[in-house]
């Protein structure tokens, strides 16, 4: 199976090296990497190019965004300002952040994955953070989840739930929408990925608010998003973000945002999410 892999990146220098290290160490290579220079104000892109005078299977391309980084939006334009220059000639598709390490056996299981089951329609392994001198499970989401750093798409599965979505909760309606269309999610609990900078680390207050209107845009309601707010809110150990998510979905539902999904994927989502929150209970 071929795959693609497109990396956004913005002000990457010290770690990205580390990233592409771990992908021309694989021991299946990808076909094509995209790196997408997505307005950095460093060295981010004369460090890939010295990786691209080695391996000419990985590409830069340079584009120019607002400098503020707000989660899902910016990450997922340069996703598919990367994606827009690939061909169609791929298996699948790959989008991960430049501040990973992959263990060299990573992709080959993945695609392993893939081929053992028409049916599955993304995989991916487990980020990990290093706190302590010890690396540690970064343990944000379900463990049936796949952390936005790392997904992987099987290309049918990509062209069928439209691609990745320019807004926050990309990560979890694109996984929503694979139920909804009958396609599989698996996780890999034995491959680590090293995680060099902690999730959410760059968000601002006005970010934080774009949570609760995900959750308003990915069709909810409100008490599911009450729910989830709280989970989230204690899974990272501040508790006072469940009051930020909360506002966010209200400001969403007054401003009337338009919903990532249909009416009827949102109807399918809230059942889902339902059924998912009564077999923790019980």
């Amino acid at each position: 199976m071929r795959y693609y892999i497109v990396i956004p990146s913005h002000n990457e220098e010290a770690l990205i090296s580390l990233t592409l290290q771990s992908l021309v160490d694989q021991t299946f290579l990808p076909a094509k990497i995209v790196v997408v220079n997505d307005n950095s104000t460093d060295n981010t892109a004369a460090v890939v190019n010295s990786f691209i005078s080695k391996h000419p299977f990985i590409s830069l391309v340079n584009k120019t965004s607002d400098a503020v980084h707000l989660p899902g939006s910016k990450v997922i334009q340069a996703f598919q300002t990367g994606f827009d220059t690939l061909d169609e000639n791929y298996d699948l598709i790959v989008k991960i952040d430049a501040d990973l390490i992959f263990p060299a056996n990573y992709f080959e299981t993945i695609i392993k994955h893939f081929q053992s089951d028409e049916r599955i329609g993304m995989a991916g392994g487990f980020c990990y953070i290093e706190k302590n001198g010890e690396w540690i499970l970064e343990n944000l989401t379900d463990k049936d989840h796949i952390r936005g750093a790392l997904k992987a798409y099987r290309k049918e599965t990509f062209q069928q739930i439209g691609g990745l979505k320019p807004a926050m909760g990309w990560d979890t309606v694109d996984e929503l929408l694979c139920k909804f269309y009958n396609w599989k999610v698996v996780t890999n609990a034995s491959l680590h990925v090293k995680h060099l900078k902690p999730t959410g680390a760059n968000y601002n207050q006005k970010a934080r608010y774009k949570q609760g209107e995900a959750f308003y845009t990915l069709g909810y309601g409100f008490v599911i998003t009450a729910i989830a707010s709280i989970k989230l809110a204690m899974m990272k150990k501040k508790p006072l973000l469940f009051i930020d998510y909360i506002n966010g979905f209200w400001k969403a539902k007054k401003s009337k945002t338009p919903l990532l999904v249909t009416v009827e994927q949102a109807k399918f989502i809230r059942s889902y999410r339902l059924k998912k929150m009564k077999e923790k209970l019980f």
